[in-house]
């Protein structure tokens, strides 16, 4: 049995413009996204019963949260019979498996889910500030790290990943391979944000950040907007796309929310939502066609592939090893629209996407060679993970 009884598939999907600083807001862009992924559907608004966004009205840096909930379903004047928001839930698509949920206890029939960034224009606007701001007094948990140097994620994932390296070999050489593929990949996109082919030497001599992730393992901030729309199977009928299906999903969080006290610290949520999902589902690793996993930082990448079963724990450096493994055109191709390394930050929704487009063969210039199926998407770091299996049957 498929995921919500397999009573909720994908039906269209959507993005606005994307770029660097291209000074829209984020309500503008959830807007242009939701439009496009309507019409792709072969909707209209008045079939849109439901909405699901992340992560809700929270308090967060300025550009994090693009749009909420309320601000699409007002714009649209939408009737809906449901909606939802969340930042505590299974990364940013656990909103999204709350909407197959709804869809398949008849909650809804066409659901609108969305992600809406600025973070680009935004962090232009802060750096302006900066320069006259006055100092704070740290709070919260960064009361426990900004003290000790740790005040990014950046710092976080870094030290796990010196963790890995510590206990397996993993080498920065090794994590250049899949970022320098990252960024051949995206000089296949139009949208990437960069899309100059990279070597492993300009790589390698890039500023640090924080040891061992330099410039170019960290993702790119832009603003984009992201929408996917899932309908209820028995209402597809004379739509244009193929329903693609939700195979399986994992959601699962087996300890802590933190980012520091995992039991074991070469894992992360991601080994978690994998397990989980790989026990709903008759399909195995060797099923998946093609892989969309989050790359918010190059190491997450390198998590989500041994987490979801591609390589043996411990053994993710050999994987990299093998370029010819996760190129496109290769046995298992990752990230073909660059990921969020090189073609956006668009937190987590980029990845649905792009796993759309391939199963739909509407990926232009980087369709994988082969007939995709199968995708995986993996989405999220740190303490908080989801990921599915979408798979088209004919």
């Amino acid at each position: 049995m498929t995921f919500a009884d397999d009573r909720a598939v994908v039906t269209g999907i959507g993005q606005s413009r994307i770029g660097r600083r291209i000074g829209r807001t984020g309500i503008d862009l959830a807007l242009e996204a939701a439009d496009v992924a309507v019409r792709h559907a072969g909707l209209t608004f008045d079939d849109i019963d439901g909405v699901a966004s992340y992560p809700g009205p929270v308090v967060a840096e300025d550009g994090f949260v693009g749009a909420t909930t309320h601000d699409v379903r007002d714009a649209f004047g939408l009737r809906t019979r449901w909606h939802t928001s969340s930042v505590e839930t299974s990364g940013q698509i656990g909103t999204l498996l709350d909407a197959a949920a709804a869809i398949a206890t008849g909650r809804a029939t066409h659901v609108l889910c969305f992600r809406s960034v600025w973070e680009a224009t935004a962090q232009a606007k802060g750096r302006a500030a900066a320069l006259t701001g006055k100092a704070q007094r740290a709070s919260g948990h960064a009361e426990f790290r900004v003290p000790f140097g740790a005040a990014s994620p950046a710092n976080w994932i870094a030290m796990y990943a010196q963790r890995y390296m510590h206990d397996f070999g993993l080498t920065r050489e090794q994590i250049g391979k899949l970022v320098v593929n990252t960024r051949t990949n995206a000089g296949r996109n139009p949208h990437a944000i960069y899309r100059e082919p990279m070597t492993l030497e300009e790589y390698l001599d890039a500023r640090l950040i924080s040891w061992p992730l330099g410039l170019y393992d960290c993702d790119v901030p832009c603003d984009g907007a992201t929408a996917i729309i899932l309908s209820r199977r028995e209402e597809t009928a004379g739509l244009p796309n193929p329903p693609i299906s939700i195979e399986a999903a994992g959601a699962a969080l087996y300890e802590r929310h933190t980012w520091d006290q995992r039991a074991d610290l070469t894992t992360m949520a991601a080994h978690d939502a994998a397990q989980s999902m790989w026990e709903t589902t008759t399909m195995t690793p060797s099923d998946v066609d093609l892989a969309t996993l989050y790359d918010g930082f190059s190491y997450l990448c390198t998590q989500w592939i041994e987490a979801l079963g591609f390589c043996e724990h411990g053994k993710v450096g050999q994987f990299l090893e093998d370029v010819d493994t996760y190129r496109l055109g290769g046995t298992l191709p990752i990230n073909p629209h660059g990921g969020q390394l090189s073609a956006g930050r668009l937190h987590g929704y980029g990845f649905l996407h792009e796993a759309c487009l391939q199963l739909w063969r509407q990926a232009g210039e980087r369709q994988t060679a082969k007939d995709v199926s199968t995708v995986a998407v993996g989405i999220g770091g740190g303490p908080e993970a989801g990921c599915l299996l979408l798979h088209r049957a004919d």
